[in-house]
């Protein structure tokens, strides 16, 4: 009897699965990668970060220049949009050094271009988790996004504002 009540509650929810992709399938506008610059600034705030810098003469506040990688992997008739993000920066050039990062975000872009993204991040002070939220703007075909950053950590606390523009590629 455990078996026969098993088998009929799998078949119940993948007839339920079926349905429910039959139902939205048509809903769902394919995939579109944009890509494009990105420039800014960062702040650290003190820590373990921001007195390594000072060792090098580096202020806790730095240019970024980048680039953005972005795939919107599902767009629903209402405009709320999937995403996956890379972005590349290269900080502190202003003051004659290299500090590269990269952060990979997962994120939720609505249909006014407000937006929101978690995930990953990579620098020379370690790997630590990003939150960024921000707007699009759109004019033509090109985007122009604005986005904060905050990547919290026990060496410091980076504080990024960055913008940028971006097209399709595809």
């Amino acid at each position: 009897m455990r078996n026969f009540i098993c088998l009929l509650f799998i078949t119940f929810f993948s007839l339920l699965n079926l349905y429910c992709q039959a139902q939205f399938d048509d809903e769902i506008i394919p995939p579109v990668k944009l890509m494009g610059p990105r420039l800014g600034f960062t702040y650290i705030t003190p820590g373990e970060t921001v007195d390594q810098l000072a060792e090098y003469d580096i202020s806790p506040i730095l240019t970024q220049f980048g680039w953005q990688f972005e795939t919107r992997f599902f767009t629903l008739e209402s405009g709320v949009a999937g995403l996956i993000e890379g972005i590349i920066l290269i900080g502190g050039v202003e003051q004659n050094t290299f500090l590269p990062s990269g952060t990979f975000l997962i994120g939720i872009r609505n249909a006014k271009g407000l937006e929101f993204g978690l995930g990953p991040n990579v620098s020379v002070s370690g790997v630590a988790f990003a939150l960024a939220a921000g707007v699009t703007l759109k004019s033509s075909n090109i985007n122009f996004p604005i986005n904060i950053a905050v990547v919290p950590s026990d060496k410091g606390v980076r504080l990024s504002l960055l913008f940028g523009f971006n097209a399709r590629q595809n």
